[in-house]
């Protein structure tokens, strides 16, 4: 068996850059891969196609293409292939593109010449782990995912646990933050995949207003999105952490009552905890 690794830029260029947008507390911030649309699809078909194209100057081939749709070791078959390296922060870095981007496999019988490992360009570079907002990087090239916000936002189905909850900040679906220091992506480029541009206002989002959808306007919001799988629920959830760490006015906190009778236990617990960051104050 041969895998054929591939990458996909994915970095919008958006009106305003993530790190202005951290320091709006009334704004949330979307990981720049989840802005447009999801990219499983999306990149599974061109994979798709590259390897008919493979058959047609090849032979017949038997072959399977993955896009996060399988247990496959992505980072580290893509560091064998030459790439890129893994950085410290365990994403991997390609030295002219970064790490703004999506990887995917072939499985292919067909036999090919195999890849070199390129070296490894972090140095004694450290900005990752210390710029992680839950030091979620526990060493050089060691996460820790429950510690992660992309972890705690994404694919933890409970409770957030309230230690890690005022370190979100404003961040609502995914974390960029070991990304954006990285010296290596100064050389990324923006998408050219008018698919990966942002929609409905996500890269630059009022959290007042996303958390008043309705669960149907999140379904139509976020159809094609990667967003949609966390579901509603957890989409209020991480809202309501956010407002719990914003600045404490009177719209923030009819925002969080509004949700207080919520169905879902757990969105009525976020809610709870984020009022109480907001104290009312006693008029005497």
């Amino acid at each position: 068996i041969r895998v054929i690794s591939a990458r996909m830029d994915y970095l919008p260029e958006t009106s305003l850059e993530v790190e202005e947008l951290l320091e709006q507390p009334a704004k949330g911030v979307v990981s720049r891969y989840a802005l447009g649309r999801d990219y499983h699809k999306m990149m599974r078909k061109r994979l798709q196609t590259l390897a008919r194209k493979i058959e047609k100057h090849a032979s017949p081939m038997g072959y399977r293409v993955f896009v996060d749709s399988a247990p496959v070791l992505e980072k580290a078959l893509a560091e064998k292939a030459g790439l890129g390296w893994i950085g410290k922060h365990t994403n991997l870095i390609n030295r002219q593109a970064g790490s703004w981007f999506f990887l995917g496999e072939i499985f292919t019988d067909l036999p090919l010449p195999t890849g070199k490992p390129v070296e490894n360009h972090c140095g004694d570079c450290t900005k990752c782990l210390e710029i992680c907002p839950t030091q979620a990087i526990v060493a050089p090239y060691k996460l820790d995912a429950r510690r992660c916000i992309s972890y705690l936002t994404i694919e933890l189905k409970g409770s957030i646990p309230e230690e890690f909850r005022p370190l979100m900040g404003n961040r609502i679906y995914g974390c960029d933050d070991c990304q954006l220091v990285c010296p290596w992506n100064r050389f990324a480029q923006f998408t050219a995949e008018a698919d990966f541009a942002p929609r409905h206002g996500l890269d630059t989002p009022e959290l007042i207003e996303l958390f008043r959808w309705t669960e149907q306007q999140f379904m139509e919001r976020t159809e094609g999105s990667a967003i949609r799988r966390i579901g509603h629920h957890r989409w209020l959830r991480n809202i309501a952490v956010a407002l719990g760490n914003a600045p404490a006015e009177p719209a923030v906190i009819d925002a969080l009552q509004s949700r207080s009778q919520h169905d879902s236990a757990m969105v009525r617990e976020h809610v709870q905890w984020a009022l109480d960051q907001h104290p009312v104050k006693d008029p005497g």
